[in-house]
């Protein structure tokens, strides 16, 4: 049993896997999508969450300015951002992460990341992974879904209205006319009817 052996060593010593997943995490931090292989960016995962954790603690704290922060709130965003340096090495990588990336997750606790497996490597049909942030939550589908699904419902149903009423308006004029038709010749039979029934007695009435 693997006990207190967490983690992958992909055949490399721990100076180079600690090199490895830091140039690993900062790239997501940078490009926020890499493609690696699916080991690499299973423990990429972990590391990376483990990371944004550290920034989304402080986010109330990173919408003040500087200078308005108590030393407390101070001392936490300086803990934080020693306790992210630890894992990420990129200065550039850990400034968007508390500016951009920590304030973008500050209503989800954990599961930051995912990871959609790809098709083997060619060579040595490594499985390859695509290892990515999770896009925000609240902007992208209140602008697409519900405007495309309200506007769709409305226009579907207009039209359908309007197709419904044209179509019923030709079935009533066409049942009109036929009565009118209709009616018509039913009064001209009683009429001629009529007519001749006075011709057919004039005759026994003179005999």
């Amino acid at each position: 049993m693997r006990h207190r052996k967490a983690g992958v060593h992909l055949s490399r010593t721990s100076a180079h896997r600690q090199a490895l997943f830091s140039n690993l995490v900062a790239a997501l931090f940078t490009n926020e999508r890499i493609r690696t292989t699916e080991p690499k960016a299973k423990e990429t995962r972990r590391l990376a969450e483990r990371t944004i954790t550290w920034a989304r603690r402080v986010g109330d704290v990173l919408g003040k300015k500087p200078e308005r922060r108590s030393t407390e709130e101070s001392a936490r965003v300086v803990h934080a951002v020693r306790m992210a340096r630890r894992v990420v090495r990129d200065r550039g990588a850990v400034v968007k992460l508390f500016d951009e990336i920590a304030p973008r997750f500050l209503s989800r606790h954990g599961g930051y990341t995912r990871i959609v497996k790809l098709d083997q490597r060619p060579g040595d049909a490594a499985p390859m992974a695509l290892l990515e942030l999770i896009p925000d939550d609240g902007a992208a589908p209140a602008e697409t879904t519900p405007a495309k699904g309200k506007g769709g419902a409305k226009t579907d149903t207009g039209k359908s209205g309007e197709k419904s009423t044209e179509k019923a308006a030709p079935k009533g004029g066409a049942k009109a006319k036929a009565g009118e038709k209709s009616g018509g010749k039913a009064s001209e039979k009683p009429a001629a009817e009529g007519a001749k029934k006075p011709r057919a007695s004039k005759p026994k009435s003179e005999e």
